[in-house]
């Protein structure tokens, strides 16, 4: 594991991490003079200190993130605007917290950023990466008592088959457990490359995808399995709604079709929300270019109720 007590690391990620698009951010979230703002899934910072920038005399930001590691970076990067920013490391469905810890009675503005960060991807050590030899890991919180060496070695093979189907939106789902069942049964699989390795050769060659890697879809699907993904989105969202003061902007972000499919039918579904979105907001091609992290994402937004 990386050590986050090198400044020179610190320094770099803050450097080459890339918030995804930040224009659009600004744009709907509308920061303002003395409002209160959360950004609930922080990453190393991006988009918080987008924000501050944009508006340098809101109340105070709250960036919080379930990764400890990746808030330390953030806090890291952020601490020129002292008091102004709070730090929580906490779940995004676990807002109210937050707001009980702060006194205060609501936010004026909630961001949701759902992709990993580039922290998450290129240095954690925890299996992210399907291009790299990792332990096979993928929490999103290292107290989380479950990996996913766990899942892979001990789930039953038709569970397996059943979360990449469905999480992973994957087609060959049934061959790609098929050979996890096959490889555990000679010795457990405890990393990334062993198990892409394994997804990639389970895959015909003639139908390995040309635009990604064969193994993106398994492990995306792992992933959100492990972290509870869908039902912690399902439940912050709930609580966005909930907590948003009248006439508040809520923007959210999402790199999957199933997450961007959650909050679209939240948005239309939550009387207390007005959408703002017909359809998602992509990013620009030129930003496409710049970062291609950016390809998949797509952002919805919504405003509190006034009433």
């Amino acid at each position: 594991m990386i050590s986050l007590k090198n400044s020179a690391l610190e320094s770099e990620l803050s450097r080459v991490h890339t918030p995804v698009m930040t224009a659009e951010v600004l744009r709907f979230l509308r920061p303002m003079p003395k409002g209160f703002y959360l950004d609930a899934t922080a990453g190393l910072g991006g988009h918080s200190e987008a924000i501050l920038q944009a508006e340098p005399s809101i109340k105070r930001l709250v960036a919080m993130d379930w990764d400890q590691e990746a808030l330390e970076i953030a806090k890291a990067r952020l601490k020129r605007f002292n008091d102004k920013v709070g730090f929580y490391q906490a779940n995004f469905k676990d807002m109210d917290l937050v707001l009980e810890e702060e006194s205060e009675p609501g936010f004026n503005g909630i961001l949701m950023d759902l992709g990993l960060s580039s922290f998450q991807i290129d240095y954690s050590g925890r299996g992210f990466s399907f291009m790299k030899d990792e332990p096979l890991d993928m929490r999103m919180d290292r107290s989380g008592t479950v990996m996913a060496s766990d899942m892979i070695n001990n789930l039953p093979r038709e569970r397996i088959e059943e979360l990449i189907r469905i999480y992973g939106e994957e087609r060959w789902a049934g061959k790609i457990a098929e050979a996890i069942e096959k490889r555990r049964r000679q010795r457990p699989i405890l990393s990334s490359a062993e198990l892409s390795d394994i997804v990639s050769k389970a895959i015909p060659r003639r139908f390995h995808p040309k635009k990604i890697h064969p193994a993106t879809k398994t492990f995306q699907a792992i992933r959100i399995a492990i972290n509870r993904e869908f039902e912690n989105l399902t439940e912050a969202l709930e609580k966005a709604a909930q907590y948003l003061l009248p006439g508040g902007m809520l923007v959210i972000i999402s790199f999957h079709s199933l997450e961007d499919r959650i909050v679209k039918h939240h948005f239309r579904q939550d009387a207390r929300l007005e959408p703002l979105t017909k359809r998602p907001v992509t990013p620009q091609t030129g930003e496409i270019l710049s970062n291609p992290r950016a390809r998949s994402a797509k952002l919805r937004a919504a405003r509190k109720v006034v009433k």
